[in-house]
């Protein structure tokens, strides 16, 4: 696993532990993902889930902008950390 992939798992598990922390948000995204709060420990590693994680917070730009403000991070690095994540490139259909 090079850095830059690390890097991108530690922005996904920032992203995770800020939804967590959100009460308006975190059941939506337990609704929408399929996820249990009791899973969420053992899930965690698994770079599909925090693809999802970092997709869920895409969704709208005042999450981005709340999560991206809340760790000190620049708003294109959420798309940069799912990129970087295995399975995360972005297919491109034209």
């Amino acid at each position: 696993m090079g850095l830059e992939q690390e890097s991108a798992e530690v922005i996904g598990l920032q992203a995770l532990a800020w939804l967590a922390g959100n009460d308006d948000l975190f059941p939506a995204f337990l609704a929408t993902s399929g996820a249990a709060a009791e899973t969420l420990a053992s899930r965690a590693g698994d770079p599909a889930f925090l693809i999802a994680v970092l997709d869920f917070v895409m969704t709208e730009d005042a999450w981005l902008i709340s999560f991206c403000d809340s760790v000190a991070l620049p708003y294109a690095a959420v798309d940069r950390a799912r990129q970087l994540l295995p399975g995360g490139a972005r297919v491109h259909w034209t």
